[in-house]
């Protein structure tokens, strides 16, 4: 009989992971990408921690998905845009009341009706702070749409602020309309998010903005983000307390 083989010592070694099968690794190496992303872990969880705070309490950043695929697919309730009364039809409204088969909802209804809106609330309710939140029912999902304020091209942090503060009173204690998601507001081709400098706010503005206002969503960046692969991002909102600390202390 044999004698027993003395078992090894150290540590077990840790298999290598692979992504992909075959040469795909080789092939799909990120340094050739033209469109690419650095993602950074947000830094692990405490389960202590967790038990006293509601899981909902951050906003979940959607990078690499397709907000019209997770749309299509039936993975939200409710979706929050912007809209404007003179033209959408280069808006991502126009896209989902295209795109959606069960809506009965057209881009120029959709503007019609936030023209006849604004035009309703100019005469009844022209002290009423904008921006206000047009709902379209488009049956598989409602679309909560933030009307621009009637004069202006564009929307601020303040509107943000305001609209997100509607949305929020609009879905609190209504499971029908949870899950939720937004569009960054970001690189806008009919209704621009501008600052007080009267340049595009940084993402991070944005999200500190939804985030104060209430909004517990998933946000979906802007396509052309992914020409900062050279910049980390993390995949959740509030940012780990790391960067403030690095930030103060590079000033």
């Amino acid at each position: 009989m044999a004698a027993a083989r003395p078992a090894a010592s150290g540590p077990t070694p840790i298999p290598p992971i692979r992504l992909y099968e075959g040469d795909a690794e080789h092939l799909l190496a990120a340094d050739h990408a033209p469109e690419r992303l650095t993602l950074l872990p947000a830094g692990k969880t405490d389960p202590a921690a967790m038990a006293t705070v509601s899981a909902r309490e951050r906003l979940r950043i959607m990078w690499g998905q397709d907000m019209f695929r997770d749309v299509l697919d039936g993975r939200y309730r409710a979706i929050v845009v912007g809209v404007n009364d003179a033209d959408n039809s280069h808006g991502i409204i126009a896209q989902l009341v295209g795109t959606v088969s069960t809506s009965q909802w057209t881009v120029n209804a959709v503007t019609n009706y936030a023209r006849m809106f604004q035009e309703s609330v100019s005469i009844h309710a022209a002290r009423d702070r904008e921006p206000y939140v047009l709902k379209f029912d488009l049956d598989s999902v409602l679309i909560l749409a933030m009307l621009r304020p009637h004069g202006r091209d564009h929307f601020t942090l303040d509107d943000l602020h305001r609209g997100f503060s509607t949305v929020t009173r609009m879905v609190q204690d209504r499971k029908e309309r949870l899950p939720i998601a937004s569009v960054s507001f970001l690189n806008a081709h009919a209704n621009r998010l501008s600052g007080p400098d009267g340049r595009e706010p940084s993402f991070e503005a944005v999200l500190g903005t939804m985030y104060a206002a209430g909004f517990r969503g998933d946000v979906y960046p802007a396509p052309r983000m992914w020409k900062l692969g050279h910049v980390g991002v993390f995949p959740c909102y509030p940012f780990p307390e790391g960067v403030t600390r690095m930030r103060e202390g590079s000033s």
